[in-house]
């Protein structure tokens, strides 16, 4: 009988067999943006169980669960792990047509040399399989096997990093490096933000009095960062703003926050948008790219927010306004000389062509310079991924693109990855094919590097070691 995840799994041509198999299939990792734990990492952290190493934390497979009716006993609460596995276990096979289908197999394939599909009759048999392989795989095992070069995590301006700055003496076979991540300290209007700006004089040794003191904090934590590597910021933003004020106006902004005043929705535009103009210098100054992931609408359950808290699968898709104050944000930056690197991320498929076409004004010093970023989140499927390339193809250049990443908290989903190679291999092999670009190996095959990992490691300006 054949396996479902074959070697050729999604390879549909000849030529594009051709391609992965000889361009894209043996090339190293580096994935520059998730949401792994620098305390794992560390720790060289092992997994108990199946459900341990696949269902901790991984709120897309939750929203899966949710959605086939399982209890969220079995999801968030106190089942035991084995019951939760076998839970995961009956909603795989109603998931058809969604990537997590395609994931699950090949993370099975790749990591347990397993080609059963998870369903109720094969759970028992898989969940017992899994645990003994488990017992000799680590973290730095998992990230040696799948040929991870560069690990990007993300970490809040108040973490200590101190795991950070033990790995750097820990024999490991990457390079592991924080992305300075501040969105707690541009959200102003957060009921978190007088205790969190308390954390950040604490972490950086800054007596916070006024909206100057809070910037040299925050300076202060981007040269900790890059200390340690860093090579990238991250923002998560619901809606992209813009709406300058002047430096005493931000001032006096911050001072009513600390002291308890409401503030309008003006006077939180202004923050955000001096704030993020302000570290977007220090970013250029430090040679870090800027990543921008825009659009989610967070929290949408707030019976289940208050009772499992965020980051739990109860975001969604949103639509606000784009273009003109992202057109403006990026103006504003350009034309003082200070636009960074930037990758721009959109959750809404509605907005890609304007993400592709705004990356376009303000190309420069370096091919790609803007990127228009991977299909992310409700996007990072086959139709999102050919889609988002083919709009970069349509609008931009495809071959200066910087491809995938996981943004996962899983250990087991640089899989994703090879995903992504095989969907890209497969559309250039489609319009190798078609006669829409030329039958050319060597010219593919080029893209196929550049785009899997080249451009990657050259736009974060690493060495083949994963080090810059």
């Amino acid at each position: 009988m054949n396996t479902f995840i074959s070697e050729d799994f999604l390879l549909n041509s000849s030529s594009a067999k051709t391609l992965y198999h000889d361009y894209a299939e043996s090339l190293p990792i580096i994935d520059y943006h998730n949401h792994l734990s620098p305390k794992d990492i560390f720790d060289n952290r092992t997994f108990a169980n199946m459900s341990e190493i696949w269902l901790e934390g991984d709120h897309y497979k939750w929203r899966a669960m949710r959605a086939c009716g399982i209890d969220e006993a079995y999801i968030t609460g106190g089942a035991s792990d084995k019951e939760k596995f076998f839970a995961w276990s009956k909603v795989v096979p109603q998931l058809l047509g969604n990537p997590l289908y395609h994931w699950v197999h090949m993370e099975l394939k790749r990591y347990f040399d397993c080609d059963l599909l998870l369903n109720e009759s094969t759970a028992e048999a898989i969940w017992t399989l899994g645990n003994e392989k488990l017992e000799s795989k680590s973290v730095h095992s998992l990230l040696e096997e799948s040929k991870v070069e560069f690990l990007g995590t993300t970490d809040d301006p108040t973490d200590s990093l101190s795991f950070h700055s033990d790995l750097q003496h820990q024999d490991i076979s990457c390079v592991v490096a924080p992305s300075f991540r501040p969105d707690k300290g541009l959200q102003i209007d957060g009921n978190h933000f007088p205790s969190w700006v308390e954390k950040l004089a604490m972490r950086s040794n800054v007596s916070i009095a006024s909206y100057n003191d809070f910037l040299q904090a925050l300076f202060n934590r981007i040269d900790v960062f890059d200390e340690l590597g860093c090579v990238a910021s991250d923002h998560g933003i619901n809606e992209m703003y813009f709406e300058l004020g002047t430096d005493q106006e931000v001032s006096t902004i911050f001072e009513k926050r600390l002291n308890g005043m409401k503030l309008s929705p003006l006077e939180i535009k202004q923050f955000k948008t001096v704030t993020l103009i302000k570290l977007a210098h220090q970013y250029k100054m430090k040679r870090w790219v800027m990543q921008l992931h825009i659009g989610p609408l967070r929290n949408n359950n707030s019976k289940m927010l208050n009772k499992v808290g965020p980051d739990s699968g109860f975001d969604s898709i949103g639509d606000p306004p784009l273009a003109e104050p992202l057109s403006s944000f990026l103006n504003e930056l350009e034309k003082n000389d200070a636009l960074p690197k930037t990758v721009l991320y959109g959750l809404n498929p509605r907005d890609h062509y304007i993400l592709a076409t705004m990356a376009g004004n303000f190309q420069g010093e370096t091919p790609g310079k803007i990127q228009f970023g991977t299909a992310w989140w409700f996007n990072d499927h086959i139709d999102g991924m050919e889609n988002q390339m083919k709009i970069l193809a349509n609008v931009g250049s495809l071959s200066t693109f910087i491809g995938m990443l996981t943004d996962s908290r899983s250990f087991l989903s640089f899989s994703r990855h090879d995903y992504f190679r095989r969907i890209l291999c497969n559309l250039l092999g489609s319009w190798s094919d078609q006669g829409l670009v030329p039958n050319d190996t060597n010219l593919l095959g080029e893209y196929v590097t550049k785009l899997s990992y080249e451009n990657a490691r050259k736009y974060f300006e690493l060495s083949k070691e994963g080090v810059r």
